[in-house]
C-alpha cells in the first residue's frame, strides 16, 4: 500500500507491503524490513534491517528500537515517539479537500488544548488575553524525555490557561482554551 505521511510538517510518499510475516518499508529510494510486536497499549518493539539494493538483499545488520505511540487531541496526529525523539505523523494527511487539521481552523467554538499524555509544563507560551494565529505554540510539555509544542489549531484569543510551567500533568488535563476572535 502507498501513503502519504506528514512527519514534523514534511510530506513523504510510503510504501508497506507484507513479505514472510514482516513489513517492507520504502522510503525516499531506501528500503526496510520490519519486525513489529505491540509492547502494552501504546509502544511497539521493532527489528529493523536495512536492505542493501533494489533486488531486497540484506545487509545483514539489524536493529532494535522502542516506539511510543499517543494521538494529539488536537491535530489527531501521532505523537511517535522514537528513542528520545518525537515526531508528529499525519497518516494521509494531505487529500483533495486539504489538510485534516484545516477542518479545526474552520471550526466554531472554543478550543480546548489537552495533554496528550503525562508530563510536565516546560513553557508556557501565551498568556489569557493573548491573541494567537493557526499553529502558533501556545504550550511546551516534556514527556518521556521529549519536549512537544501544543499548538492553537486555528486563530483567536487565549481566555484560559489552567497550568504553570513546572507543574506536573496527566494525559487528558485541560491546559488552554482558545475562543475564536
Amino acid at each position: 500500500m502507498q501513503y502519504e505521511v506528514e512527519i514534523n510538517g514534511r510530506a513523504a510518499s510510503v510504501s508497506v507491503s507484507r513479505r514472510d510475516g514482516r513489513f517492507i518499508v520504502a522510503l525516499a529510494g531506501k528500503q526496510w524490513t520490519v519486525d513489529a510486536a505491540a509492547i502494552g497499549t501504546h509502544g511497539l518493539s521493532m527489528l529493523i534491517e536495512r536492505e542493501a539494493g533494489a533486488d531486497g538483499a540484506s545487509t545483514g545488520r539489524v536493529e532494535s528500537r522502542e516506539v511510543s505511540l499517543a494521538t494529539d487531541p488536537v491535530t489527531g496526529q501521532l505523537i511517535v515517539g522514537l528513542g528520545a525523539v518525537p515526531m508528529l505523523v499525519g497518516l494521509d494527511s494531505r487529500r483533495r479537500w486539504g489538510r485534516k487539521d484545516d477542518a479545526h481552523a474552520n471550526a466554531t467554538g472554543p478550543q480546548r488544548i489537552v495533554a496528550p499524555m503525562p508530563g510536565k509544563i516546560v513553557r508556557v507560551l501565551a498568556a489569557p488575553g493573548t491573541p494567537v494565529a493557526h499553529r502558533q505554540p501556545i504550550i511546551v510539555i516534556e514527556a518521556m524525555k521529549m519536549e512537544n509544542e501544543l499548538r492553537a489549531s486555528r486563530d483567536g484569543v487565549v481566555t484560559d490557561v489552567f497550568v504553570r510551567e513546572g507543574q506536573s500533568v496527566e494525559a487528558g488535563t485541560a491546559l488552554a482554551v482558545i475562543t475564536p476572535p
